[in-house]
């Protein structure tokens, strides 16, 4: 949500970084019309209730001195009136001037990269060798079914298309990759544990961002104001929704692991195949609550945070710096973590590290006080998936794959799984 006393005192930035985005700059004069009708009609209303409060003390001024009090008793019956008729405009215009506080974007920060779209990301850095194999590689949902740890088609029979159910090592994997970035990122990166719960309320959703833009993207639960979450950062970032904070809190560090559930509407045809784009899976995020003048600062770090789960488990990544016309409408600056994949012979997306400053924290009323008696201010909010633990197994099962189907597992691993390597049963 925008600070619209900022948007009223310098109106073109915020039309400018509407122009980066490649959204529509003429949202802020809608907003700063539908402002002005407002605070009109609020200034009416108080008008109306002077002149009101005038006759009432004619009334009784008449009464008292036992004259005839009629015209303006009928003065003051219309004027209430109007005021009633009038608060009811009041309010439609303040909901019309929050709705497009909730739906206008944020303006990227002023070190994003301009762009249209996601070939206009910039490739920051490259970290770890590709390797290199003297056969044709895998696919990992070929040697996942080799293996014989997911089952696609008895998951498709059970509940439908894009769903998996692990087996064997394979369901192994995943809750060691879980267990092994919840103790990474608690131990190393200073992170608080969290189990949120899977299931959140409306304001919830409208205090990430979440509702009422991207409702089609998301799974309801049919008679009741509850969606499944498709992150962590949900639950997680609303955990001090409404409450004020001492500054002595900040940074709050909340890794957390959940299942994600995601409807993927718009995204028929992508990624059908594999552990990319399932309607569930799990992840382990990071989300970060801190002072307004920390938090680019604070977003490197959980860069830096998410990157080296990447490197713990020797898997080849780079870094994009995402530009404007591909940032989200909360997001005022997102770098993402790209895994190498062999057998696509690309980089695919493994983790999103986004700062929203305050867009989210005034939507959910989350507040920080500097110090007794101060005036409370927002908090900057963060979030960064440290990381997404199915694209996590399909990178190490094409990157450890070798010519007789066994994946060789990453070395930090090992303590967790027990065995070196994956074979067939």
């Amino acid at each position: 949500m925008l600070d619209l006393r900022a948007v009223r005192s310098n109106p073109e930035r915020f039309r400018a970084g509407l122009r980066r985005k490649h959204a529509d700059p003429k949202l802020i004069d809608e907003l700063l019309g539908a402002d002005e009708a407002w605070r009109a009609g609020l200034a009416e209303v108080e008008r109306l209730k002077a002149v009101r409060n005038k006759a009432s003390e004619a009334i009784a001024r008449k009464k008292k001195q036992g004259e005839n009090a009629d015209a303006d008793i009928a003065e003051m019956r219309t004027v209430s009136e109007q005021i009633k008729s009038l608060d009811e405009e009041v309010r439609v215009r303040e909901q019309q001037v929050n709705e497009l506080l909730l739906a206008i974007p944020i303006p990227p920060h002023e070190s994003v990269p301009d762009g249209a779209g996601e070939e206009d990301n910039v490739p920051l850095r490259f970290h770890g060798q590709v390797p290199e194999f003297d056969f044709e590689p895998k696919p990992h949902w070929d040697i996942a079914q080799d293996l014989g740890i997911v089952d696609f088609e008895r998951a498709a029979k059970v509940t439908g298309s894009r769903f998996v159910i692990y087996k064997g090592l394979g369901a192994k994997l995943e809750r060691a990759l879980a267990s092994f970035m919840l103790d990474w990122h608690t131990e190393k990166n200073g992170y608080t544990e969290m189990f949120p719960s899977f299931i959140a309320n409306e304001d919830s959703f409208v205090g990430t961002g979440q509702l009422p833009k991207f409702a089609e993207d998301m799974f309801k639960l049919e008679g009741l104001p509850y969606y499944l979450i498709p992150t962590a950062e949900v639950p997680l970032t609303n955990y001090y929704r409404e409450e004020i904070l001492d500054a002595s809190m900040l940074p709050v560090k909340f890794a957390g692991y959940s299942a994600c559930f995601r409807s993927e509407a718009g995204s028929a045809g992508k990624d059908t195949r594999g552990l990319i784009r399932l309607h569930q899976f799990q992840k382990v995020e990071l989300v970060n609550l801190v002072k307004p003048e920390e938090s680019y600062e604070a977003l490197e770090n959980l860069l830096r945070d998410c990157a080296s789960i990447l490197e713990a488990l020797e898997l080849p990544y780079r870094v994009l710096d995402i530009c404007a016309g591909d940032l989200g409408a909360k997001e005022t600056k997102k770098y993402d973590l790209e895994v190498w994949l062999p057998a696509q012979r690309t980089y695919r997306e493994i983790s999103s590290v986004s700062n929203f400053e305050d867009f989210q924290s005034r939507r959910a009323g989350l507040r920080f006080r500097r110090e007794e008696g101060a005036k409370p201010e927002f908090v900057h909010t963060l979030n960064g998936s440290g990381l997404a633990i199915g694209r996590t197994v399909a990178a190490i099962l094409e990157n450890g794959q070798q010519p007789d189907g066994t994946v060789k597992l990453p070395k930090a691993l090992v303590p967790y799984m027990g065995v070196e390597v994956l074979t067939a049963p």
